[in-house]
């Protein structure tokens, strides 16, 4: 049995069926000659990060499929601040924060635009003007990470437990940001909760007259006048990926949430930046992590391009990057393939569908095994319903794990102890008996 794993994530390339594709998917109606021969290759099935028809985000999702429960995570706040390198301190809250374009109506702000044509120059004065805050909002600080997106932070000891402000979707009002039920009476919440809004109506009056907003105004384009926040989070204590896995890991992957999350959980960081050529760009990560086999048990390779491609709402260009990887994995995954220590784990972390108003959606994505011992089924297409046919059946959250241990011949076989902890991997951290 391999030694070591690949694990390649094809973020987002779970879909739904599109007349436009012939009643097909955009996998299914992708040529894919590279997946398909790994699928021919190896054992498939359906994977899903939590339950069936549960929609999770990326960071939710990734965090399942490391074996990690939902109680565990951390807020996606927290793990964009650790991907963008901030300093982390316990207590702190951290939210997502976006400049966008809003209308005064009715005594409250609605959205325009998330992403209204911007320059650099205009979004570097205008965050420049919001650390001038700072004398008005001293637990408050803004810190822009790129483009229009920037990090909130607020001094603790803070409460997480705030609902978002960001409506996410255009042409809806911001939303005063409250205290989840639970946490109703709490005071610390209720005063985090405050601050946010002060800061947010701060933010609002202060960009509305900017020269910049006003120059905009001036040659016809939406003002840059409000901030939306989401997804608050805050340090918290968490297992090693090493300790409770067995395994060293490593993640070659774009992104601020994926280099925050392999942070936060202990994977070395290998970042990349995406460019216009996502074959290119997933052939060098597969490179990049052969030789990162070397050192580590277990290498993370992802890719956006699926699922960006399916935030603009055309099944057919989804198809198009899906054919792009595929070529992508052709260049790059014959050594791999060939190296008897290496298991190939290909998957996704969600569905995103190219058409209709949801984000992500809650079907599970298609998987596959491939490597020495590994069983082989009939499947050979790579896709979501191909796949429903293969040996694996439907693997669920932290069991992906499971089954790269049993794989890697690491699995312990359930009621041996070896060691003062029920750890999963075999062999444990054995004391010998000294005579």
């Amino acid at each position: 049995m391999p030694s070591r794993c690949l694990l390649i994530i094809l973020d987002g390339l779970g879909d739904r069926t599109h007349e436009s594709l012939g009643g097909r998917t955009p996998l299914a109606a992708a040529r894919t000659p590279h997946l398909d021969e790994l699928a021919r290759l190896g054992a498939n099935g359906l994977f899903h990060a939590g339950e069936l028809g549960l929609a999770l985000p990326s960071e939710d999702a990734h965090f399942a499929l490391f074996g990690y429960q939902a109680e565990e995570f951390p807020g996606r706040g927290l793990l964009e601040a650790l991907g963008a390198g901030l300093e982390v301190r316990p207590g702190e809250v951290y939210l997502l924060a976006r400049l966008l374009a809003a209308a005064e109506e009715d005594g409250g702000l609605r959205v325009l635009a998330f992403e209204p044509p911007w320059a650099r120059p205009e979004a570097e004065e205008l965050f420049s003007s919001l650390a001038a805050l700072r004398d008005q909002h001293p637990d408050l600080t803004l810190s822009r990470t790129k483009g229009l997106e920037a990090i909130l932070t607020l001094r603790g000891p803070a409460s997480p437990w705030l609902t978002d402000s960001s409506p996410l979707v255009e042409g809806r009002y911001l939303m005063e940001v409250q205290p989840w039920r639970e946490w109703a009476e709490d005071e610390a919440t209720l005063a985090a909760a405050g601050s946010i809004n002060d800061f947010l109506i701060s933010a609002h009056r202060s960009l509305r007259g900017h020269p910049v907003n006003l120059e905009r105004q001036r040659r016809g384009l939406p003002p840059l006048n409000a901030l939306a926040t989401q997804r608050p989070g805050r340090l918290r204590e968490v297992r090693p990926f090493k300790e409770r896995w067995g395994l060293r890991a490593a993640t070659v992957s774009s992104g601020l949430v994926y280099w925050g999350l392999a942070r936060f959980l202990g994977l070395e960081v290998i970042a990349r930046k995406d460019t216009a050529d996502p074959a290119a760009d997933l052939a060098g990560r597969l490179e990049a992590a052969r030789r990162l086999l070397a050192d580590f048990d277990l290498v993370h390779v992802h890719t956006k391009a699926p699922d960006q491609a399916a935030h603009t709402k055309n099944p057919a260009a989804k198809r198009e990057v899906i054919e792009a990887l595929d070529q992508g994995l052709g260049r790059a995954i014959g050594p791999l393939l060939d190296d008897p220590e290496v298991l190939l784990v290909v998957t996704s972390d969600h569905s995103t569908p190219s058409a209709g108003p949801l984000i992500h959606s809650g079907e599970p994505v298609p998987l596959l095994m491939a490597g020495r011992g590994v069983r082989r089924d009939g499947v050979s297409r790579f896709d979501e319903v191909s796949a429903a046919a293969g040996v694996l059946g439907l693997v669920r959250g932290r069991e992906l794990m499971n089954l790269i241990l049993n794989h890697l011949n690491r699995a312990k076989l359930r009621g041996l102890m070896d060691g003062p902890e029920d750890q999963p991997f075999w062999p444990g951290p054995r004391r010998p008996l000294k005579v």
